[in-house]
């Protein structure tokens, strides 16, 4: 007789237990979170180098020297190539010598002159020919530096055209060169957003190339023009390349961050649109455990799973993101851990 009533005690105990349990649908929640947030504006862009130019030759002559090879960084004012300048220089040798020349006559004409030696005629005749001379000697100083092509500023070079021995002329390419310490990304956007693009305003960019990886900027300069046929609007954003993995021409999808604001968020899996409404079930706490209050919300901006509470939700309340779709208001229900939390933690090395 003892087993069986000590079995029934079990029994009559357990009861209450099992029929709470049936009675309850098990959930997932998570709580409503404050995070940063702004509304995006998405558009897609082109690269572009801080600085980029074609180095070509200016003159015709022979190459005697080159000084980079492909894809090296030079800095402002190494010597890039060299030309052939025998002839320059011993031009320049012989205008140097008559430009002392003619400054000496110069000297004394205007000391005979100071005299009453020699007239004002031959002391403007002398200072015409010291000025000829000298104009001269600026003119193949100038020539000999069309020979001698220098690094406009620091940079990354690209492919060398130009050999040693060949003779190049006015126009040939010699290479590119790109200061790619930072980007300018150019996009367009629709004329309407005109009102909300301003310079300074922070953008996310990437690129197939890295994957899901974001790099960040800002918006340098707007157009003064609305394009007629597209009515959109060209914005230039700049982008630090501390890096140097973006290269110009490179595709990127751009997200301009409007409205930067602290707001209520939670993720996009609690939602439960009806027609143009939109509810949440929040989870409290009753005498009977826990229950769900079907809630009407406002939403704003979404995001990558993600979405903003304007209203009808407080930062901390919990909701229920995983079988709300099957509850009633009112219906009580059992907190599980999310998939997340139901993963083992990796075990210290």
């Amino acid at each position: 007789m003892f087993p069986v009533r000590l079995a029934g005690v079990l029994i009559a105990l357990a009861a209450p237990v099992l029929s709470q349990d049936r009675g309850s649908t098990a959930v997932m929640t998570a709580p409503a979170e404050q995070k940063p947030i702004a509304d995006r504006i998405e558009a897609l862009g082109t690269l572009r180098a801080n600085e980029s130019v074609e180095l070509t030759a200016n003159v015709t002559e022979r190459v005697v020297e080159t000084g980079f090879e492909d894809g090296s960084r030079v800095k402002k004012g190494d010597i890039l190539l060299k030309l052939s300048s025998n002839e320059e220089a011993a031009l320049l040798t012989e205008a140097a010598s008559a430009a002392r020349e003619a400054l000496l006559q110069y000297e004394r004409m205007e000391q005979l002159a100071a005299r009453g030696t020699a007239s004002t005629s031959q002391l403007d005749e002398a200072r015409r020919v010291h000025e000829t001379a000298r104009a001269r000697k600026l003119a193949l100083e100038s020539r000999l530096e069309e020979l001698v092509i220098k690094a406009p500023f620091d940079g990354v070079v690209g492919l060398r055209n130009i050999s040693v021995g060949a003779l190049v002329q006015p126009g040939d390419l010699v290479t590119t060169i790109d200061d790619d310490s930072k980007m300018l990304l150019d996009f367009s956007v629709p004329s309407r957003f005109l009102a909300v693009v301003k310079p300074g305003m922070p953008i996310e960019a990437s690129t197939g190339t890295y994957g899901g990886r974001f790099f960040h900027g800002t918006v340098h300069s707007l157009s003064s023009r609305v394009d007629p046929v597209t009515r959109s609007v060209m914005v230039r954003a700049e982008i630090p390349n501390n890096e140097r993995l973006l290269l110009p021409g490179m595709l990127m999808k751009v997200d301009l961050l409007s409205r930067p604001r602290e707001a209520v968020v939670i993720p996009e899996s609690a939602l439960l649109p009806v027609g143009k409404q939109n509810f949440a079930m929040v989870v409290g706490d009753s005498e009977t455990g826990k229950k769900v209050t079907r809630r009407e919300i406002k939403i704003g901006t979404r995001r990558r799973g993600e979405v903003e509470v304007v209203s009808g939700l407080s930062k901390g309340e919990s909701v229920v993101t995983h079988g709300g779709f099957k509850l009633a208001d009112g219906a009580t229900v059992r907190v599980i851990p999310s998939i997340d939390a139901q993963q083992p933690a990796p075990k210290a090395q």
